[in-house]
């Protein structure tokens, strides 16, 4: 068996860990005597979900003195006191826990408010009874007296009395379950930094063994390859491909650069070659002041383009190379600029390559001149065109509704960061798109199928695909944008960024699974808890804003960009994708982690035919 502990932190502004991340549910591991090793970079992994309002605004909320319990029937149970976004009490909480269902301790369902009584409420403890058939509720309200209670099941509108004698018992058990927490490690080297402590939990070592793939930062454990191989030329050997481990049970194929001096292939027998597990380079920033990064290939070549903060957003340059390597220090052309054309003015956003029909476009945002009239765009390459010149690109078009209205009314509402994809036979767009007057909701996603045979306009009505709920999403500003898309073989991931453009700017994960109705937000899942953050890779911050491309060797990588310091100016990196046990993303494996210099090298002993006498 293992112990795992739910916890919040002290709010620590320094650490860009506000109230609104502090105030979440974090998890931690027991890992040697009494110490306790987060999970997640110590960030929360659940967070309380906003109220809405009738006009469609947002309420943040947070949470405070979480509770894990095991159901029932298997799984596991969350109760927490709902707060307001910065810790104080919520008054649409009064007297109620907010109550949640897990499978694995990753992925959460909110139940509801459960109603306990009329007084604000501090703490909560919760444990299933199978000799009464309830779950046991102990809490205390602010004037500090413990309350018991009952409930059939976890989606119980209200507490019922307990027994005299089931009371008893309560007693004595709460006061077992408050001496195990009071037992907890009390010096601060045992526990992760700003803990507030919660309750342990005894889970097993399958259980715990999933929590350390999905919310550990996987590490390269150790690579193979054949220890004999018959080739006749470099290129058949080539055809082979090293495969290295990792610390999450996964496995990724990777390129061997062969040292090929001393190597004869005209040579009939035995040979040792050595060589070196191929890995591209990007340090970071591989571009300063270029935000919104996108990468595409496109007939054999590799294309950059970014939103350019360099000099206000009016202008957005591409760059080509051979390799993705190449584009680090390729040369810039610029395709367009706001002084080209009369309805295209200042902050050109978030460009985007996409591929239609065999057709390539760029996706961008721009304005008439002003920020309320911020909308979505498109342009075309010709036919045979070159991406480089601004000349074989149209004059960029609104997106606009399938029956050729325009998707809001600009001045008060605006569009921006529209992505493009194809799954399943259509295609379809995503897009950011928030209303300012006469009230600011902030920024939503939307999506609907794209037409293909006039890509400028949409094929379906608008659907709402997520609002910045969670406090990782509407911290400082209440903000959904920036999504890309990222297929598996059974699933279709869509990323995006979340919160105000600084410091604590973050990437969320919505999935769908293969089959189901992309138009039904109902059946998308949406991560409760970012998977990029300023926590993620140390000296990146305000991570967010990112898009995928598949190298030659079949290799995703995410271009995404971050502030190179706390006061750093946005700038684009590039990091492989590593995709993890379920075979969803992870974008927080660096470099040093992907391959272990121990790991590098590889050596094999080729047999060579020769060549005929």
């Amino acid at each position: 068996m293992a112990e795992i502990m739910g916890y919040t932190r002290t709010v620590c502004e320094n650490e860009c860990y506000e109230a609104k991340l502090a105030y979440s549910m974090h998890l931690a591991i027991k890992t040697e005597k009494e110490s306790f090793t987060p999970f997640n970079h110590n960030s929360g992994v659940l967070f309380a979900k906003a109220t809405e309002n009738p006009d469609g605004s947002l309420n943040a909320k947070s949470l405070k003195s979480p509770w894990l319990f095991k159901q029932k029937d298997g799984g596991f149970g969350v109760m927490a006191v709902r707060v307001e976004a910065e810790g104080q009490n919520d008054e649409e909480s009064r007297g109620s826990v907010l109550v949640w269902e897990s499978e694995n301790l990753i992925s959460y369902r909110e139940l509801g408010l459960l109603k306990l009584g009329e007084a604000f409420i501090d703490t909560v403890s919760c444990y299933y009874e199978e000799k009464i058939g309830a779950y046991v509720i102990c809490w205390r309200e602010e004037d500090g007296i413990l309350r018991y209670g009952k409930v059939p099941n976890l989606t119980a509108e209200c507490v019922e009395p307990l027994a005299e004698k089931e009371l008893a018992v309560a007693q004595q058990k709460e006061e077992k379950l408050q001496g195990e927490v009071q037992r907890m490690p009390g010096e601060e080297r045992h526990l992760p930094e700003g803990c507030v402590s919660g309750n342990i939990l005894e889970i097993t070592e399958e259980q715990a063994d999933y929590l350390r793939k999905k919310l550990w930062t996987p590490v390269n454990t150790g690579v193979s390859f054949p220890k004999q191989v018959t080739a006749s030329s470099w290129e058949e050997l080539e055809k082979q491909d090293a495969v290295l481990y990792y610390s999450d049970g996964t496995t990724v194929r990777r390129k061997v650069d062969w040292e090929k001096a001393d190597i004869d292939f005209k040579k009939r027998g035995r040979q040792t070659v050595k060589g070196a597990i191929r890995q591209e380079h990007f340090a970071f920033p591989v571009a300063i002041n270029r935000a919104d990064p996108c990468v595409a290939r496109w007939n054999g070549k590799y294309y950059f383009i970014a939103t350019n903060d360099a000099d206000g957003n009016h202008t957005l340059y591409i760059r080509e190379a051979d390799t993705l390597e190449g584009l680090v220090c390729a040369p810039e052309h610029l395709i367009l600029d706001s002084d080209t054309y009369p309805e295209i003015g200042g902050l050109l956003w978030a460009p985007e390559f996409h591929e239609i029909n065999g057709k390539l476009y760029i996706f961008h945002a721009a304005t008439t001149g002003e920020f309320y009239w911020e909308e979505s765009h498109l342009m075309e390459l010709r036919e045979g065109g070159n991406p480089v010149c601004r000349e074989d690109w149209s004059r960029p078009k609104r997106i606009k509704c399938a029956d050729g209205s325009d998707i809001c009314e600009a001045g008060k509402e605006i569009t921006l960061d529209m992505t493009c994809f194809f799954w399943e036979e259509d295609y379809y767009v995503i897009w950011s798109q928030r209303q300012f007057l006469p009230k600011d909701l902030g920024a939503w996603l939307y999506i609907a199928k794209l037409n293909p045979d006039k890509p400028e306009q949409l094929l379906t009505k608008p659907v709402i695909l997520s609002k910045p709920e969670y406090g990782w999403a509407n911290n400082h500003t209440f903000v959904d944008e920036g999504p890309f898309a990222l297929q598996t073989k059974e699933k279709l991931y869509v990323t995006f960024s979340s919160a105000a453009v600084d410091v604590t700017y973050v990437v969320g994960c919505l999935e769908i699974e293969k089959g189901k109705n992309l138009l039904d937000a109902s059946n998308w899942r949406k991560y409760n808890y970012p998977i990029l953050t300023a926590r993620s890779v140390p000296g990146e911050y305000g991570t967010g804003h990112n898009a995928y491309v598949m190298d030659e060797n079949g290799l995703t990588w995410n271009t995404y960009h971050a502030r190179p310091g706390k006061e750093g100016p946005r700038s684009s990196g590039i990091r492989r994708v590593h995709f993890d046990v379920d075979g969803a993303p992870m974008l927080d494996v660096t470099e040093e982690r992907d391959v272990l210099e121990e790991f590098k090298r590889v050596e094999t002993v080729l047999e060579t035919a020769g060549q005929e006498e």
